[in-house]
């Protein structure tokens, strides 16, 4: 078998198709996950913490010059190293929700594929006539 028909063999299969589609699922869902944390938790968070935005939190590994802004987008722009901790925090709580929901997700898939348990086995017909000609008699 040649490269070119094995390969095209494992296309049809629906290997390369379902990949391709899982990771562009997984793409728009992490958008939607990446806006839950960021415009409903992290609010929330920052509510209860007394306002702190925590994108905005970083430490910076130099001097910040005085002509730079003391803000984490203009400090990366000035090429001034920072450890951007509450970006981390965020991206963290963005894994920890996607983590859930997918969980959540194979879980109730999961649930929906266990067969429900099956019938017993009809008896073989010699036992049911048996049976019959047993009830039979016991009726006389």
């Amino acid at each position: 078998m040649s490269f070119a028909s094995e390969f095209r063999e494992f296309a049809v299969k629906g290997n390369v198709v379902d990949l391709a589609v899982g990771v562009i699922i997984g793409a728009a869902f992490g958008k939607i996950v990446d806006s839950l944390v960021n415009d409903l938790v992290m609010p929330v968070v920052s509510k209860f913490t007394g306002g702190l935005d925590f994108t905005s939190h970083f430490i910076a590994l130099s001097a910040i010059p005085a002509n730079v802004p003391p803000t984490l987008e203009a400090l990366k722009k000035a090429g001034i190293p920072v450890i951007a901790w509450g970006n981390f925090l965020n991206v963290t709580m963005n894994f920890i929700i996607l983590a859930l929901v997918v969980f959540l997700m194979v879980k109730q898939i999961n649930r929906l594929r266990r067969e429900a348990p099956k019938a017993p086995a009809a008896p073989p017909e010699d036992v049911v006539l048996l049976r019959e000609i047993r009830d039979s008699l016991r009726q006389k």
